[in-house]
């Protein structure tokens, strides 16, 4: 039995718990957070970082994926433009209402609606957490 899986793991600057609720209710399926506090590792740390979660995990049947707050105490967490959440459906309907859950307080400046392009339906934004998000469905059937 093969167990390998590649699943994206996003990293946060103190809001993880906030960003991964925030992605449950536009998602659904199953949280689970642990925090600091409720490991052996609490101390090593100062009480003010307690609160952060050291673990997260979201998924249900159809997705995947997990977090954490950045922790490490001297190499510093930079917000990069070089990886992305990736979603795909089967068409409009399907994306749009997760597409407009997640957009939410976006940053406008790169926003593409959902639309159709050459290679199918296709959208994209960056979220209020910093994370980067495409949607790709095939083109809408006439």
């Amino acid at each position: 039995m093969n167990l390998l899986r590649l699943t994206p793991f996003l990293l946060f600057d103190g809001n993880c718990a906030e960003a991964m609720q925030f992605y449950q209710s536009c998602f659904g399926g199953d949280l689970t957070l642990t925090r600091l506090s409720e490991t052996p590792m609490k101390a090593q740390f100062p009480p003010e970082q307690h609160q952060k979660i050291t673990y997260a995990f979201l998924g249900s049947g159809a997705f995947e994926f997990s977090a954490t707050d950045w922790l490490h105490p001297t190499h510093r967490r930079v917000q990069g433009n070089s990886t992305a959440m990736h979603v795909t459906g089967d068409g409009y309907d399907e994306l749009s209402p997760i597409f407009e859950k997640l957009r939410q307080g976006a940053d406008t400046e790169f926003l593409v609606e959902l639309c159709e392009m050459p290679f199918g339906i296709y959208g994209r934004f960056t979220d209020r957490y910093g994370v980067e998000w495409f949607f790709k469905a095939p083109h809408a059937r006439t």
